[in-house]
């Protein structure tokens, strides 16, 4: 089978070649890809994994550093796969991230005066929110619409009526 390209028959060998070359292109950017970090140890390999979903990019909104494309998170991804081969701690190699980027890249920063309004903020907008739900409540509470004068009363039986008399008609109509 050929291909017609600019009028001219592509012989099988040029073809294959081709295809060859693609996978060679392909297979060479697995390879040289620098951020393989692969652990002879399973427990090493679960500690890296945990560690690059636990950790925060500082660049990206809201995305792991395992997930991110980001030079940053390569670094960061890099900074624990060496801290790991090292035999630093979880809490250490996340101390040591936090120092350096601060502690948003924690998914659970620490509780500290500095982080009170992170942790208490959902809390304080869902409790204000309640309150003034029970105030609006409260207020509305002994509160009666005002009463109809003599032409929305006249009005409001006008519509009434003519509303009876088309529903009577629909059900004659059955």
């Amino acid at each position: 089978m050929a291909v017609i390209a600019r009028g001219r028959v592509a012989p099988p060998r040029a073809l294959m070649l081709a295809l060859v070359a693609t996978v060679l292109v392909v297979l060479a950017g697995v390879v040289c890809a620098d951020d393989l970090h692969h652990f002879d140890d399973p427990a090493l390999q679960s500690r890296y994994d945990a560690l690059t979903e636990t950790l925060r990019c500082p660049k990206c909104q809201n995305q792991a550093i395992g997930d991110s494309g980001s030079p940053i998170a390569g670094d960061m991804r890099r900074y624990v796969d060496r801290a790991l081969r090292r035999g630093d701690s979880d809490d250490d190699i996340r101390d040591a991230m936090a120092e350096r980027f601060g502690d948003y890249v924690l998914y659970r920063p620490p509780l500290e005066w500095r982080t009170v309004a992170l942790w208490a903020g959902p809390g304080v907008v869902v409790l204000l929110g309640l309150l003034a739900i029970a105030a609006v409540i409260r207020s509305r509470r002994g509160e009666q619409a005002p009463a109809l004068d003599e032409n929305e009363r006249q009005r409001l039986e006008t519509l009434l009526s003519r509303h009876d008399r088309l529903d009577n008609q629909d059900r004659s109509d059955q």
